[in-house]
């Protein structure tokens, strides 16, 4: 596909990165956001035409650069409003110019927490080719502040612009060319490293929706075509914004059953004694996400990526579990690290 049209890629990091890639086969000319010169040289080096060097509180400088884009997409945190008020800004900037923008914006499944704390498997499943199920999760849910925010710009843009929410699960998956591990598997393989057990949080019984990083990748360049070719006024467009990817249908694993994965693997490689998993108690969460564990790591989240297999989406890497064993956990084994240094997980979690 010949393209060229220009696509500003905010924080093209463990996902982002990915997508540019992509995006730059296909001849998207591709600008990354990023806050270190070092990862700039390595997006170039993977076809980024240009780098901005900044920080998501930057609004100036993001408003600046999203404005002279076709396309953007937010791909750093799910949960920081000023950056994404940037982009609304430049939406707005470029609509007064009569430019249309495509604007995709990642959420995260949280969203969907029914504070479990892993103690039961919940019956409730989201489909996002129906709206009314995901509005009807509360306005104070995880990411949905954000989530708010582009809905009601969304509504006063009409059919100026063409934007959309991304909202991945639990995000899986290694890329060796980039050396960059998800958030929520390594950290509990961390905590079982640093603590001598596999551990999840309550009875381990909650199930998520899962997705390797590469075939969410996939689903940004399916929905970007998709909305390239489908009208700005379009019912598909203006009236749900949402999209889900999951690769696991009714099938998602529970937190016991992960950090049963994890307690057999660490076993066999002779880290740990005991191969059973255990709950973790509270006071240890500090170890983990803190404040946030029970909605990271012990919430009920079913997603149903129903919009983007019916454009042609379908998911082609490997299980979460064949992926741990033969990619992740070797990566985390050959970090130089003190292991019981750990002191959980201190970036920011997308899904």
């Amino acid at each position: 596909m010949a393209s060229g049209k220009k696509v500003f890629i905010v924080g093209p990091g463990f996902i982002g990165w990915n997508v540019l890639e992509l995006l730059a086969k296909e001849n998207y000319a591709v600008t990354g956001y990023v806050r270190r010169q070092a990862h700039a040289d390595q997006i170039k080096a993977s076809g980024a035409t240009g780098t901005v060097l900044g920080d998501l509180n930057d609004k100036a400088l993001i408003t600046k650069h999203a404005s002279s884009h076709d396309i953007v997409i937010h791909t750093a945190t799910a949960d920081h409003l000023p950056s994404v008020e940037a982009i609304l800004d430049a939406i707005q900037q470029r609509t007064e110019k009569g430019l249309s923008t495509i604007f995709i914006h990642t959420s995260g499944t949280s969203v969907l927490d029914d504070g479990s704390k892993g103690d039961y498997k919940s019956g409730k499943i989201y489909h996002d080719n129906i709206v009314s199920e995901i509005n009807s999760v509360p306005d104070n849910a995880p990411h949905r502040e954000i989530d708010l925010a582009i809905i009601k710009a969304q509504k006063q843009l009409a059919a100026k612009a063409k934007i959309a929410i991304l909202i991945p699960p639990t995000i899986y998956g290694f890329n060796p060319e980039h050396g960059r591990l998800t958030i929520q598997i390594p950290t509990l393989t961390r905590y079982a490293l640093k603590h001598g057990y596999a551990g999840h949080v309550g009875a381990g019984l909650a199930v998520e929706s899962n997705i390797h990083v590469r075939d969410l990748a996939r689903a940004y360049v399916v929905l970007i075509h998709h909305l390239e070719s489908t009208p700005a006024n379009s019912p598909d467009i203006l009236e749900n914004p949402y999209y889900f990817t999951e690769i696991t249908g009714d099938n998602e694993p529970s937190w016991k059953d992960i950090s049963s994965v994890i307690g057999e693997e660490l076993h066999k490689a002779g880290l740990i004694s005991d191969p059973n998993p255990r709950t973790i108690p509270p006071e240890n969460y500090g170890d983990l996400f803190g404040p946030f564990t029970d909605a990271i790591i012990g919430l009920n989240s079913r997603s149903r990526a129903v919009r983007l297999r019916a454009l042609g989406w379908k998911p082609v890497e490997k299980s979460w579990n064949e992926s741990y064993v033969q990619e992740e956990l070797p990566a985390i084994l050959k970090e130089e690290v003190d292991r019981k240094a750990f002191n959980g997980y201190e970036g920011i979690v997308a899904s």
